[in-house]
């Protein structure tokens, strides 16, 4: 079935959830542990706060630290959940992550990660690394957190990982000639749709090359988020009224991370609502050759090999 564009807004959560079944997400998640990006504002803060009221240890992955603090509080208080635990990383940073997940890795154990970390910069701007940051947070930090983090989720049983995307990217057919935007006009809103196909193609690629890992993406709808008022301010504007709240465009995060439901789909799928959904509209020329997409791995491998502190020995 094909979703229209209302049923991204609050009504269409409304209508959709008549047809939950609310036991599918009244589980008790203790003794597993659930890594979430992006956890201090948003759909990543609704996230958490859901897994952490249902017994699981969260790590809230962060960039700014002020504000991750504040937010590992309110869960902690509105939870009285105290397994939370909080890393300092920025996601555009690829040298950072590497580290991050190595010691990660020696400290802790890992049942579910959610890629939830996201940007939308609407100039061409490049990171240290002189990466456009776009990319470097929404295609190859997700594609480095998640195959350093591989090996810890390989070793526990129902192992998951979550990306959040966006419906956007239903208009981006992918594009691996001109990964860092550098050519033409660079339209933001664009870049990122663009971004967010390729993580559709990452999971789809994943869920075939790790078999007993159960990998999935979403388009969590039109929310009242913090970057959905900063990147698209006229946007905001026009639609506030009839926008998700931070819970509903959650909703289908947890479900996804907690629900028994959610691994009996196959792996690799792409979510709105609890349902899988189609990752290209009808007659749209959004699909690509394989072997586009065996490149868009291959150059990200790359990159991110590039990137990866050469251990002693």
């Amino acid at each position: 079935f094909l979703t229209g564009v209302s049923d991204l807004f609050r009504s269409g959560y409304e209508s959709a959830s008549k047809h939950f079944n609310p036991a599918d997400v009244e589980v008790n998640v203790a003794g597993r542990s659930f890594l979430v990006t992006g956890a201090n504002s948003g759909i990543g803060k609704a996230t958490a706060k859901e897994i952490a009221r249902r017994g699981g240890t969260v790590h809230l992955v962060c960039r700014n630290k002020e504000r991750a603090e504040v937010a590992k509080g309110e869960i902690v208080t509105e939870t009285g959940n105290q397994n939370i635990f909080l890393h300092i990383v920025d996601i555009s940073n690829p040298k950072e992550i590497w580290k991050f997940a190595e010691k990660f890795k020696n400290e802790h154990k890992l049942s579910v990660l959610i890629n939830n970390a996201g940007c939308m910069v609407n100039n061409r701007e490049l990171t240290e690394d002189g990466l456009e940051k776009n990319f470097a947070t929404n295609t190859l930090g997700t594609y480095i957190l998640t195959t350093a983090l591989l090996p810890l989720l390989e070793k526990e049983a129902d192992a998951r990982v979550i990306t959040v995307s966006s419906g956007g990217m239903l208009v981006q057919k992918l594009n691996i000639s001109d990964l860092q935007s550098g050519n033409g006009t660079f339209d933001g809103t664009m870049v990122y749709a663009q971004n967010k196909r390729q993580q559709v193609v990452m999971t789809e690629r994943w869920a075939k090359a790790h078999r007993n890992i159960h990998f999935s993406v979403m388009h969590p709808g039109w929310a009242d988020t913090p970057a959905v008022r900063s990147s698209m301010p006229d946007f905001y504007q026009k639609m506030k009224n009839t926008l998700r709240t931070e819970a509903q465009g959650a909703d289908t995060v947890v479900w996804l991370a907690v629900s028994s439901e959610a691994t009996k789909l196959p792996s690799g799928l792409f979510f709105q609502d609890r349902q899988p959904v189609p990752t290209h509209l009808p007659l749209a020329s959004t699909h690509s050759p394989p072997e586009d997409e065996e490149k868009l791995m291959e150059v990200l491998e790359e990159l991110s090999q590039k990137f990866k502190p050469t251990s002693p020995g």
